[in-house]
């Protein structure tokens, strides 16, 4: 990705995507948002903390499984804020379409299957790694993708523990039965 094009993207990013995919999450769409991978990508939530803040952050991603293995990529390489809270304290939270978990989130360097996890992550990215990326990961040759991935980070996040409760993926789906209740009273209301 050239700096540009980069640098305009990143504010688009942090102002208007990632709010909203949040939003839909806390929503209870999350899984929803999962439906057609191809086309719209395999997107978590990633809960971590500031590293200067230390509040609890959220950051949706793309994300990828392997060999029952969870990763996910920094695009934007080591400049993402979420990336650096990672690297401060590997402790996070991250929001499946089929649970909420605990995890650690480590780097991967030079592991041999780097670049076939790229691969897979940018392919589960659906539409975004040939729409911000500009790359078909279908296509590019390894050497390629190699180059330009050089700056990505490959975060594998090891599993721990299930949870539940109030401030998880969801927490805002009482949204759905107010509006509904609100929707009928005023038909009800208008048949009058």
């Amino acid at each position: 990705m050239n700096s540009n094009f980069e640098s305009s993207l990143r504010p688009f990013f942090k102002k208007f995507l990632n709010p909203f995919m949040l939003l839909m999450w806390r929503l209870g769409l999350g899984p929803a948002l999962n439906i057609s991978p191809k086309y719209g990508g395999r997107i978590m939530v990633l809960t971590h903390i500031g590293r200067k803040s230390g509040q609890l952050r959220r950051t949706p991603v793309n994300y990828t499984v392997s060999n029952g293995e969870l990763y996910c990529l920094a695009g934007f390489g080591s400049i993402s804020d979420w990336y650096r809270n990672m690297i401060k304290n590997p402790n996070v939270e991250v929001w499946l379409p089929d649970g909420w978990w605990r995890g650690v989130a480590e780097e991967v360097g030079d592991d041999p299957s780097r670049l076939s996890l790229v691969r897979q992550l940018l392919i589960d990215s659906g539409f975004a790694a040939q729409a911000f990326g500009r790359i078909d990961p279908y296509t590019i040759s390894d050497e390629e993708l190699e180059q330009i991935s050089k700056p990505y980070r490959l975060i594998h996040i090891k599993r721990e523990e299930a949870r539940t409760g109030r401030e998880g993926p969801g927490e805002l789906s009482w949204v759905w039965i107010a509006a509904t209740a609100i929707l009928l009273f005023m038909l009800f209301r208008r048949k009058k």
